[in-house]
Formats: C-alpha cells, structure tokens, sequence
C-alpha cells in the first residue's frame, strides 16, 4: 500500500491540473476577494438615522422607551422628528433607515432589510416584548409594576459588540467559507485521474492488485493532497491576509478534512465513468464544483439563503453548502449539532462515492494495452 501511495503522488504532483486547479487557483481568488471586500467590516460602526412622526395620539411608554434607548446607547439611534411627508420623502433619498410612527400601537417603516433596518426593527420588537410584559405583570402581580418598568428602561443589552470569534456575523465572511468550500471541492481534480484514463489506468485494470486497494491508495494519495493545499489556504488567510475568522483552528481543520474527503471521492467516481471522455469528465467535474460553490454563496451572499428558503433540500446535499454551514457553526452560530449532521452528511457521501467507484472500476475492461 505504501508504495503505491509513493508513486501516486510522484504522478499526481507532475499533474500541472493537480497543482494548479487545488492549490493556485482559490489563492489567487482568495487574494481577490480580499482586496475587493475583505476589509469592508473594519469600518466603525454608524449610528442609525431614523425620523420620528408623531401622530394625533402619541404612546407616551413608547416616548419614553425610546429616550431610554438613546440614554443607554447613544449611538445607536439618531431620531429626528418630522411631519409624515418630509420623513417619506427622507426615506426615499435614503437620508435615514427607516420612520418611527409614534401612536398607541407604534409601528415602522423602511425600504430595504439590511443591517440598520434590522435594528430599528429589534428596538421595536424589544419594546413590544416589554409592554407585554408590563401587561401581565399589571393583571398578575400588580406590585411588581416599578420593577418591570426599571427593566424596560435597562436597554444596555439591546446591542453588543462583538468579533467574529465571538459569534457574530461578519457579511463578508460567508464568501471565504465559500471560497475554502470550493478549495475542498477542488480536490476531484486530484481524484479525477485515478481510474480509466490512460494506458497507466489500462495495465492498473489488469494487474493482480485487488481493485479496492488500488481505490484507497488513490484515496488516501488525493486526499493528503488536497488536504494539504486546504490547509495552505487557511494558513494564507488567517496569517498573511489576517482576515478576522478566528474560530476555532482544529474544528475548522476537522470541517476541511472531510470537505477535502468529499472533494476527491467526487473526483475519483466521476473519473470512474468509463464511457465518457477526458475532456466531458474534466468538464462535469468543474460544473459540480462551480455550481456547488455558487449555490453556497460564492458569487452571491443571498444565493444559499435563496436555496434555503425554496429548496432546503438542495444545501442539505450541497458538499459546498455543507462546509460552509459547518464553518458557521462554529463561527457563528455556536451549532454543535448542526456542525456534527453537516460532517456526517459530508462523510456519508464520501463513502458512498468510494464504494460507487470501486464498482465501476472492477467492471472495466480493455481491449489492450
């Protein structure tokens, strides 16, 4: 086994598809991104414009809940007061994030859900959370009442700051889980040639080693390739590029162990497939990675929340999506159980593209050599 893993890798590493696609390429890509947007979130945090319209019958609770939000976070919110038709107008030239509609059941309005907006919603919601309970506490334990209302005015929580590592969301991180998913994903160009495309395939075929070892000597060749160039990746981002995904290094070598698995089983049973050309073989391998890899969110920061909305199912089998996902959960989401169902999706499917291409491959035959 160990000299056919020798010589596997001394033919793979003169494979200039082998070296290039894996290694070079998501460096390369991974340098792009960085000097288009990698930086992007390192800017200081701006304070949220948002007008104020106050209606024939004012909500003095909802006064006073918003001048507590202003007295706890100073920052946070900008509120000016203005008459409906100046805040409208405001509101289309994008000059504030959203109106607030001071009535006995206050309401907003904005015209986008991006992060301000998402703001100005949790301040509403968190006074809606807090009235009701004010309400309950009124028909419960009405002694209770001026302690309810000095929580309400304790919003020091409503917003807190924190790094990446420290589970909150970087919107440019998703394209670099993406980028280390496609890098994995990669990897079937190393898998690739391993069953039925050269004459070295064609003496593999007919030599007395049993099929399912030549397999996993391809196996294990590809993937401590691919595996090595994953890492490399990693390295080059967190150390050269320091982009900010300080999660957790040996889960997140664990996620691209398994995702450099799925990437040369994928490779090494689309290599299986006898019948069809190098050239249709090396074409159908990059379609499922680039496919793969744009569905998580590579080219588009909405397309995985997309599929996730009207086809769960698709980044439920999406290796791409899969890793992504996994990287997310420990980064962000403080998942375990997601992180463990996307490993072992991830290496379910490895196995099975294994044993697929060990069936394929002990069905070959060759008229010679």
């Amino acid at each position: 086994m160990l000299h056919l893993i020798k010589y596997n890798l001394l033919v793979k590493l003169r494979n200039f598809n082998m070296t290039f696609w894996p290694l070079v390429f998501p460096l390369i890509l991974g340098t792009f991104f960085f000097f288009a947007f990698g930086n992007l979130n390192d800017a200081d945090f701006e304070t949220v414009q948002v007008a104020m319209v106050q209606e024939t019958s004012p909500n003095p609770l909802f006064s006073f809940y918003i001048d507590q939000v202003k007295k706890s976070n100073s920052d946070l919110l900008n509120i000016q007061e203005m008459d409906e038709s100046a805040a409208l107008t405001a509101l289309k030239n994008k000059e504030i994030s959203g109106i607030y509609y001071n009535e006995m059941t206050p309401s907003l309005t904005v015209n986008a859900h991006v992060i301000p907006e998402s703001i100005l919603q949790s301040v509403l919601e968190s006074y809606n959370n807090n009235l009701h309970t004010i309400q309950n506490i009124l028909k419960k334990h009405p002694s209770g009442i001026l302690e309810g209302l000095s929580q309400m005015a304790d919003t020091r929580d409503l917003v807190q700051e924190l790094s990446l590592g420290g589970k909150t969301i970087d919107g440019n991180s998703q394209f670099f889980y993406a980028l280390i998913a496609m890098a994995c994903l990669y990897g079937c160009f190393i898998g690739f040639g391993s069953a039925n495309l050269t004459a070295l395939a064609a003496r593999r075929c007919v030599t007395p080693t049993h099929k399912l070892k030549l397999i996993l000597s391809e196996q294990i060749t590809s993937f401590l390739l691919g595996y090595t160039d994953v890492i490399i990746l990693l390295i080059y981002l967190r150390i050269i590029l320091k982009l900010d995904f300080q999660g957790q290094i040996g889960k997140m070598l664990i996620i691209s162990l398994f995702g450099s698995l799925i990437g040369v089983s994928v490779g090494l049973f689309v290599g299986s497939l006898g019948k069809l050309s190098e050239g249709i073989k090396v074409a159908v391998i990059l379609a499922i990675s680039m496919v793969c890899s744009f569905l998580a969110g590579l080219m588009n920061s909405n397309m995985k929340d997309l599929v996730e909305k009207h086809a769960p199912i698709i980044n439920r089998i999406n290796p791409a999506a899969l890793i992504s996902d996994a990287f997310y959960c420990i980064n962000v989401y403080n998942d375990t159980a997601r992180y463990y169902r996307n490993l072992v999706t991830l290496a379910v499917m490895s196995a099975a593209f294994v044993m697929a291409s060990f069936l394929l491959i002990r069905r070959n035959r060759y008229d010679s050599i």
